[in-house]
């Protein structure tokens, strides 16, 4: 024997949808609906990482603040459980830079060849680029110079763009 529990409903300001919550009058729809259509003032930044670029910037509700934020930062706040109560206590819990400071103890190198594997352009072309130019397989044909001409009884009118009246 299962027991019911009635909740009482309450409707939604925007679409009256029946709902038991409502956030800023609205049901989680139609919230979710106006939270993505307000717009980010022109020369704002991610609160977060600073990140300018308008397409990436949305405005988020934290603890009763909208702040502009942008879509990774976002994300990653959503996750976090609890919300820290200051935007840089956030930024710390997101840090992204993790190469700070070494995390190499001072415990023994096992390796069979110790070195220093962070010397140099870590970011190099890949090898394929080095041998383009004497694998027979790779290297294209020396056309020279292409060129065409065309006669004017060659030329076509009707593939050139023009304005003209509307009928």
């Amino acid at each position: 024997m299962s027991v019911e529990v009635q909740r009482a409903t309450i409707p939604c300001s925007i679409c009256s949808a029946q709902v038991t919550e409502l956030r800023r009058g609205r049901c989680w729809g139609c919230y979710a609906r106006w939270v993505e259509s307000r717009p980010v003032g022109r020369g704002a930044s991610c609160a977060i990482c600073h990140e300018k670029r308008r397409d990436q910037l949305k405005l988020v509700e934290l603890h009763s603040r909208s702040v502009p934020l942008c879509h990774g930062c976002a994300a990653r706040i959503v996750r976090m459980d609890p919300i820290p109560d200051t935007v840089e206590e956030i930024r710390f819990s997101l840090r992204r830079e993790r190469r700070e400071e070494d995390r190499r103890g001072d415990g023994l190198d096992r390796r069979i060849f110790p070195r220093e594997r962070r010397v140099g352009e870590r970011r190099t072309p890949a090898v394929r680029d080095h041998f383009a130019d004497t694998d027979p397989a790779i290297r294209l044909p020396d056309f020279g110079e292409v060129v065409m001409e065309l006669q004017e009884a060659e030329i076509d009118g009707s593939e050139q763009t023009g304005v003209s009246r509307r009928p």
